[in-house]
């Protein structure tokens, strides 16, 4: 049997990264990285050929010590993220800093030490970004500019790497039914409606598509908003 691609998803233990790996694992060995070692091993236990990997992207030299395990790679799916609410006037520099270790230089740190294995394969990167890579509101200035900065970060990545054939996706959910956005809403003070956002399923299902698209067709934006 040939053997199956490998799809290295971050922040799979829920949310929009768990479902994007259930929605690979009928086509790709998966490796799961995440925080929550449990809620990873369950997510193993149910998805044949997944394995975890489960690595503090903001430490960059275990990073570097788990990718160097890596010697072959289709895709990379980055979902990991981070939102700490605050106006300019009372956000401390240690949120700010926070913030873009992992929305932005985990992504960027991870990305160039997996660049060999994709090239090599011809693979993926998808960037799990949000709406608030496109427009920024109050209270959302650290996060807004992690999101623009790695909107910028996957516009050069995609630019640099055309030649290898790596193909490079930056994905703009709205309000998505998460762990992440029941947080968020209690940083706004509201209540948590997920009938009224995105199912991660409903997130995970483009970003599939953009994977297993063929290869003449490169899905460069995808925007998913609640209808």
């Amino acid at each position: 049997m040939p053997e199956r691609p490998i799809a290295l998803v971050t922040g799979a233990s829920r949310g929009i990264g768990a479902a994007v790996a259930r929605s690979l694992s009928d086509t790709h060995d998966l490796l799961l990285g995440g925080r929550d070692a449990d809620a990873l091993k369950s997510l193993v236990d149910e998805l044949p050929g997944a394995k975890p990997w489960p690595v503090e992207l903001t430490d960059h030299e275990a990073v570097a010590a788990a990718a160097a395990d890596i010697d072959r790679l289709d895709v990379v799916v980055h979902s990991a993220g981070l939102v700490e609410l605050a106006s300019v006037a009372d956000a401390t520099s240690d949120s700010w800093r926070r913030t873009f270790e992992l929305n932005l230089f985990a992504v960027t740190e991870l990305t160039r030490l997996l660049l060999p294995a994709l090239r090599t394969s011809k693979g993926h990167v998808v960037l799990v970004n949000s709406g608030a890579g496109l427009s920024a509101k109050p209270n959302w200035g650290s996060y807004a500019a992690s999101k623009f900065a790695l909107r910028a970060f996957a516009d050069v990545l995609r630019a640099e790497e055309a030649a290898n054939g790596v193909r490079v996706t930056s994905v703009f959910p709205g309000r998505t039914a998460t762990d992440m956005q029941r947080g968020i809403r209690e940083q706004e003070g509201g209540e948590f409606q997920p009938d009224h956002y995105l199912r991660p399923e409903s997130v995970a299902g483009p970003i599939v598509s953009a994977v297993r698209a063929s290869a003449d067709a490169h899905l460069t934006e995808i925007v998913i908003r609640p209808s």
